[in-house]
């Protein structure tokens, strides 16, 4: 039998409304807390069981549901929910294996690179129990490493210590791979995220699909996902920009490997467009890191969206397309779309949008955790 807290009387707990988290001010519990990642029972102020989860109290997010039913995570419901994630994923070599909460195993983060995984463990109770996550990867998968990239900052909110190391001990190097048609060079141990964005691999392969005879600018390019993509389907010349120093290196190296018409410049991409505003593009693509990371600070992750996005359209010729996104959470899609309609009015553009898009099958969004809903985009067409 579990250990069970319930919410308190009288606070609007989003957990009663499905929300797989509770936090540590809206539970109430008899004695001494639950051990740190252990596993609880949540209960209404009516007792009903409102699902299972990890608890840790280090953390003011204190409960985490991996189950709707007072079940251990511990056991066979572990290797039930990480077989099960594996099995959705089946005939993706390069992907997310598993999302932490979209598939019901909080605070765990796995990612495939064909015969490699990276693993991370964001949440203590996932920490705990990481040696037998392992082996069942182990004896599902049987990859060639594993690396563990416990790096991320959200850690140290658990009360947990970083580290990246491989499974086995050895060193792993960096090794080309074919990832969307392209060889790229892939660092799993010291490369950003756990080795390059996955989350918009369909997109590089969509937005290529327009980049035929045009001339294409790839605004944070990081590694050139979207610009070798393009380059790889016949545009005319392709240029990527970003500030880091070494994804940019890596981004060359790749067009090198590939012998594509593509080059990459080391650049503030808003000053970049300020510097520039005489060039003209076919293709413009804006794919920024997040702008809004807190929720202090969505209104002016707004207003950086809507002048990046100003300048770009700025810039594009009549009948050329701008291909925009944006990975912040707490700016919706309709929050994005209003922003780009203020841009294209300040620009003076007659625009149409030729799709929305969202994030792939491999980050599934969990219905009422609107925190797994954080990529979106629009391809849009000017025509005037």
């Amino acid at each position: 039998m579990l250990r069970a807290i319930r919410i308190r009387p009288g606070r609007p707990a989003r957990a009663l409304r499905g929300h797989p988290w509770a936090f540590l001010g809206e539970v109430d519990f008899a004695g001494q807390p639950p051990q740190d990642g252990e596993c609880v029972e949540l209960s209404d102020v009516k007792g009903r069981c409102v699902g299972a989860g990890l608890w840790n109290g280090k953390s003011q997010i204190a409960w985490r549901r991996y189950s709707r039913r007072p079940i251990s995570l511990d056991g066979p419901l572990l290797e039930e929910l990480v077989t099960a994630a594996v099995q959705r994923r089946a005939g993706q070599p390069v992907c997310r294996l598993i999302w932490s909460e979209a598939d019901s195993l909080p605070g765990l983060v796995v990612d495939r690179y064909n015969d490699l995984l990276t693993v991370q463990a964001l949440t203590l109770g996932i920490d705990q129990r990481l040696g037998v996550i392992l082996d069942i990867l182990q004896r599902l998968l049987k990859p060639r490493e594993i690396v563990i990239r416990n790096d991320a900052p959200s850690r140290k909110l658990e009360g947990m210590d970083v580290e990246i190391r491989t499974a086995s001990g050895k060193v792993l190097e960096p090794s080309w791979m074919e990832v969307g048609g392209v060889q790229v060079k892939i660092d799993l141990v010291s490369g950003q995220k756990t080795g390059m964005y996955l989350d918009q691999l369909d997109q590089h392969a969509n937005v290529a699909k327009l980049a035929k005879g045009r001339r294409v600018l790839d605004a944070f390019c990081n590694q050139g996902g979207f610009g070798l993509a393009c380059a790889k389907a016949g545009a005319t010349s392709v240029l990527g920009l970003d500030s880091s120093e070494d994804a940019i290196a890596a981004a060359r190296s790749a067009a090198e490997r590939n012998g594509l018409n593509a080059s990459f410049e080391v650049a503030n991409v808003f000053d970049w467009f300020t510097e520039h505003r005489e060039a003209s593009f076919d293709l413009i693509i804006l794919d920024p890191p997040p702008f809004a990371r807190s929720k202090d600070s969505v209104d002016g992750a707004l207003r950086g969206y809507k002048e990046l996005n100003l300048r770009a359209l700025r810039l594009l010729a009549p009948g050329g397309i701008l291909a925009t996104y944006s990975c912040s959470h707490r700016v919706s899609e309709e929050m994005y779309l209003e922003v780009i309609e203020a841009a294209a009015s300040d620009a003076r553009r007659e625009a149409v949008v030729l799709e929305r898009t969202s994030q792939p099958a491999d980050h599934p969004v969990l219905l009422n955790f609107p925190e797994s809903r954080y990529l979106k985009g629009f391809i849009i067409e000017i025509r005037a």
